[in-house]
């Protein structure tokens, strides 16, 4: 069985989910894919978590092995037969290291870029910073509840059961990756804390949907997690 690309541990997701319109999404669907809806509906989501014991090809790397990532990302489906490939397209993934961005821009083209990053993981609260323009934008999340696995056919299934990543080529086509992991647990929210600029960080085009309040918010635990190689579709 061959090594995969990458191998860390993904734990406290904060996931901040928008419903969005469709045409918001479908000029950044790559070639090949569709948009993946839930009743009916685009999401897109703000999500943030700890990247722990990264290894690339097995190996660790000294200094990048924790730390923070902050992505935003929608849904996407692609067809193969009678194989349906639920996975995820990213927006803008924010960590604090510049080698780590560069390595994800040039293995899969994705759209990384490096910050300077903060977090907060207690008992009954998850947040994460990064700073941008001198100024720093955050978001917080109160817990609670106990954790328990996502019900079949709900919200939170579908968006934390999508085990593909798809990313856009600079000659316009596409490759694709496969992210192994178990199904995690959830944890409600009770209150929500955001600050963040959404047009500097994810552009005018964004900001109106962003600055509405969460359609719905959660948090998962987490797992280990193995990234496969990137294979051209």
């Amino acid at each position: 069985m061959p090594i995969p690309f990458l191998t860390a541990e993904w734990r406290s997701l904060a996931m901040l989910n928008y419903s969005v319109e469709p045409g918001l999404l479908e000029p950044f669907v790559p070639a090949g894919l569709e948009l993946d809806l839930f009743d009916g509906v685009a999401y897109v989501s703000l999500v943030g978590f700890l990247f722990l014991d990264c290894r690339v090809m097995g190996v660790p790397v000294p200094l990048h092995r924790n730390f923070e990532e902050v992505n935003l990302r929608f849904y996407v489906v692609r067809r193969i037969g009678g194989e349906l490939r639920r996975g995820v397209v990213f927006l803008k993934e924010i960590v604090p290291r510049a080698a780590i961005a560069w390595t994800a821009r040039a293995f899969y083209n994705e759209p990384y870029t490096a910050m300077p990053m903060r977090h907060a993981a207690e008992p009954r609260r998850v947040g994460y910073g990064w700073k941008s323009s001198r100024r720093w934008h955050s978001f917080d999340v109160d817990l609670e509840g106990e954790p328990a696995l996502a019900e079949e056919g709900s919200e939170q299934e579908f968006i934390t059961e999508h085990y593909w990543g798809y990313c856009a080529q600079r000659d316009g086509g596409c490759v694709e990756y496969r992210v192994d992991h178990p199904r995690w647990k959830i944890w409600t929210v009770a209150a929500s804390t955001i600050e963040v600029d959404f047009a500097e960080i994810y552009g005018e085009r964004f900001a109106p949907s962003l600055q509405a309040s969460p359609s719905s918010a959660f948090v998962a635990d987490g797992s280990a997690i193995s990234v496969g190689w990137p294979q051209r579709i």
